[in-house]
């Protein structure tokens, strides 16, 4: 009986592993057949071209700098090969490879592609053959690292270089970053305790300051960039609704039409590692995950953002981190700090950059989950601050900028909030011992 029960549970698996499979396969390819709703197919591949040759450092929407149906097509072709990877490598559908995959797609609606994130991924592959690893066991770095991919871009098109030269620059400084970036985070994962779910974000963080810092000493300047699209609010808003409805619905299906956990799994911390789909299966993960995106487009329309190519990277890349630790519960009290952070500054809270800062802050999930509400609201706030800041040190070529700034808000407050709470805790003692 023991030998009958691990064979089905076997099957079970790979079952279950089909199913992800497919829907993200689908996922993918409604990407790029929604492209076709919006341009022809000339457009779209005018447009991929003017994507792989262009600047793409913080803040450039796909959408603005070539057409919504190249960025569209752009995010399905990195979705795909993403998804491919996966599937070669043996990696399993974890809810950290669900958050990875759906980081990914968002991200390529304003700064990846497969100009700038090929050299970096085979970068992490030559170092899983160097050190004698399979590759899916840093797949995930692979992935992330892509978040330093306008690097790429940056030194083959606009440092002055001939093309040849610049691009034969670019992919050996590509290849080098995906060498060393599994190296890094998993040491800078201690920095700040698990508490911020964007370790990649830091990691690209400390790589872009190097790089940076390397090039201006030199005399090679890299320009902000703002271009933005707010034109296409409707059509993108009922693109998100069919998406999460259809993510909602095949939840409830494979839940057999019920929240049953649902409100168990809100009261994870999300601090890293909290993978929901080994603690509550494929289905209720889905479920979290339509919510969290039905929850964070909300957020987008209540404060006056528009939706456009960035604002659907944040809002995927939530998505896609509601199978690896954030749900309502810790990622409200973020969005609270942040808006309220912005009504009192100086910046325009319906902007796409503070929007953005609201949306990617919510990689300090954990520590409203860990600490309540109230700290995450000050943790919020604090980020709001944070972020407006620090990508000069970058230059944004890293695309995780918030993932760079929760690392230190992460390490500085979490040893805070832990001292209260024993403070706190100490004093609740006391008063039982002499009640």
């Amino acid at each position: 009986m023991g030998i009958i029960s691990k064979i089905k549970d076997s099957r079970n698996r790979i079952v279950a592993e089909e199913e992800k499979m497919l829907l993200l396969l689908l996922f993918s390819l409604s990407l790029m057949l929604l492209a076709l709703v919006f341009n022809s197919p000339r457009e779209i591949g005018q447009g991929m071209w003017i994507i792989f040759k262009s600047k793409d450092n913080l803040i450039t929407d796909y959408m603005a700098l070539a057409s919504p149906g190249a960025a569209l097509f752009n995010a399905g072709i990195i979705s795909m090969l993403s998804l491919y990877l996966i599937k070669r490598s043996g990696a399993n559908l974890s809810g950290a490879t669900l958050a990875a995959f759906f980081t990914m797609a968002g991200f390529a609606f304003f700064g990846k592609n497969l100009f700038n994130s090929l050299p970096i991924t085979f970068g992490a592959y030559l170092y899983s053959r160097l050190v004698g690893v399979r590759f899916n066991t840093v797949i995930l770095s692979a992935f992330y690292a892509t978040g330093i991919s306008p690097l790429i871009t940056e030194i083959a098109f606009s440092l002055g270089f001939t093309p040849i030269k610049g691009i034969a620059y670019a992919y050996m400084v590509g290849i080098f970053i995906g060498l060393i970036f599994p190296l890094l985070s998993s040491r800078f994962l201690a920095f700040h305790q698990g508490y911020n779910l964007y370790n990649g974000g830091f990691t690209c963080g400390i790589i872009g300051m190097f790089s940076l810092g390397f090039l201006r000493m030199f005399g090679y300047n890299i320009d902000s960039v703002d271009i933005i699209s707010t034109e296409y609010n409707l059509n993108l808003l009922l693109v998100l609704i069919g998406i999460f409805s259809t993510f909602l619905l095949v939840g409830l299906y494979q839940q057999n039409w019920s929240f049953r956990e649902y409100e168990k799994l809100t009261k994870e911390t999300g601090r890293l590692v909290t993978d929901f789909t080994n603690l509550y299966g494929f289905g209720l993960t889905l479920i979290n995950m339509a919510i969290m995106g039905f929850i964070s487009t909300a957020y987008v329309l209540l404060t006056g953002g528009s939706l456009n190519g960035p604002i659907l990277g944040g809002i995927f890349t939530i998505v896609g981190f509601s199978a690896f630790g954030k749900h309502p519960r810790n990622t409200i009290p973020i969005f609270i700090g942040v808006y309220l952070a912005l009504l009192l500054n100086i910046y325009n809270p319906r902007s796409t950059g503070s929007t953005l800062g609201a949306l990617f802050g919510t990689t300090l999930a954990p520590v409203a989950g860990r600490y309540g509400p109230i700290a995450g609201i000050v943790t919020g706030f604090m980020h709001a601050g944070m972020v407006t800041n620090i990508s000069y040190l970058h230059a944004g070529v890293n695309l995780y900028n918030n993932g760079f700034s929760g690392g230190f808000i992460a390490a500085t407050l979490a040893p805070i909030f832990e001292v209260i709470e024993e403070v706190i805790n100490e004093k609740k003692r006391k008063r039982e011992v002499q009640s």
